[in-house]
């Protein structure tokens, strides 16, 4: 048995409750979804999947995305939902495998899925330990799967707090704080909005900025959709 989900906050916190309901101890199979869709990723028989479209060979199947259709009857919960860690901890909840020692988890992991956030939250994700760490994830970067394990095994023991004190996790946590900055002074710099639409030009930048996800229309308020504009430096166009 084998917990196969995707590398950002909700698969890692379901991967931390796959982990304690169903006691599973292999290594975790990191797969985005693209490679579940093109047949990329090796899905075996017997494996869980999570936060990821369905695979016929799976035991299990947790998903909560709209776009994820559900194949007639299957063992495991679909829903749309904030989070796909939200219809694993229900599904294991209900049939006593987990108690409600990861409310605060989920709750969390609930808001920044589904981007319920306020001003304060985008613009000052330091005051808030679980959104600050949430951004520490860089899911584009397999060399960091290291980083994703270490944080499975920390959110199913240790406190928000004294995960936030690992060397580790420390580090990146003050990188995120230095690039939000950078990023926002780079949107403001470089993003115009016309009829409720944000565009970003990064193509003078290199390398391009990276940041938070929900800064853009926290900036620009009115933005009703956003579209970034920039070089492909690995096609060089």
């Amino acid at each position: 048995m084998r917990i196969v989900t995707r590398p950002d906050f909700d698969g890692i916190v379901c991967a931390v409750l796959l982990r304690r309901a169903e006691i599973i101890d292999t290594d975790i199979f990191w797969v985005e979804p693209n490679e579940i869709q093109t047949g990329k990723a090796a899905i075996l028989k017997g494996d869980i999947i999570s936060n990821l479209p369905y695979v016929p060979d799976c035991i299990l199947w947790f998903d909560h995305h709209v776009s994820n259709k559900r194949p007639g009857e299957i063992k495991g919960a679909f829903e749309i939902a904030a989070s796909a860690a939200g219809v694993v901890y229900r599904y294991y909840q209900a049939r006593g495998r987990l108690d409600n020692r990861y409310d605060e988890l989920v709750l969390n992991t609930d808001m920044i899925d589904a981007a319920l956030l306020d001003q304060d939250q985008v613009r000052h994700p330091e005051k808030h330990p679980y959104i600050l760490l949430s951004m520490t994830i860089k899911n584009q970067a397999y060399k960091d799967k290291p980083y994703w394990n270490l944080l499975v095994d920390l959110l199913m023991e240790t406190p928000i707090k004294n995960i936030l004190e690992v060397p580790d996790v420390k580090r990146r946590c003050a990188a995120v704080v230095k690039e939000n900055a950078a990023y926002e002074n780079h949107l403001t710099a470089h993003t115009k909005v016309k009829h409720n639409i944000s565009i970003t030009d990064f193509r003078s930048l290199d390398p391009v900025p990276e940041g938070n996800r929900f800064l853009t229309y926290s900036l620009f308020p009115e933005s009703i959709a956003s579209v970034k504009i920039r070089f492909d430096s690995a096609k060089n166009t």
